[in-house]
């Protein structure tokens, strides 16, 4: 019979849920939410998106979106610039003080991965990474790696 806590899968989800809490955690602290986090680090990967570029990459809807980005934009953390090439379009840009914000959230995503990561040697963490390339190109089926945001921000190549 199937036991699903015994699956790696299990062991992957469940321990990518605890990462999300204890990075939440951190970011909490900093009056930052992971979706806040999320925008900006996309916005640092890819540089200015439209809000429908960014919709696509974070897996919202878009009226979810905006109100993610119409917080930020009260909060003074973004821009959103009309496309003068489409005006329903709208680009959306950091501001200045964005910068500190994206600061505080990264070295909050550094404080929860050197926690996850005490006691793993650096092969030990090579391996890991290797396997999760793999299992995820085998995921999408193409043998393509994929670009995605790191924990802190980094571009990680699967």
């Amino acid at each position: 019979y199937f036991v699903f806590e015994q699956t790696w899968v299990y062991w992957v989800v469940s321990t990518a849920h605890v990462m999300r809490k204890a990075r939440d955690a951190y970011l909490v602290k900093e009056g930052i939410t992971f979706r806040q986090f999320e925008v900006l680090a996309l916005i640092s990967i890819h540089g200015e998106e439209t809000q429908s570029q960014l919709g696509d990459r974070m897996g919202l809807e878009a009226p979810t979106l905006a109100g993610i980005l119409n917080r930020m934009e009260r909060d003074g953390l973004l821009e959103r610039v009309p496309c003068p090439k489409d005006r329903r379009r709208n680009w959306v840009r950091p501001t200045e003080k964005a910068e500190s914000f994206w600061e505080r959230g990264v070295a909050c995503a550094r404080r929860v991965r050197e926690r996850a990561a005490t006691g793993l040697s650096d092969d030990e963490l090579a391996l890991f990474k290797d396997l999760c390339r793999k299992i995820r190109s085998n995921v999408n089926g193409d043998g393509e790696a994929t670009v995605s945001a790191g924990l802190c921000g980094e571009t990680i190549e699967s």
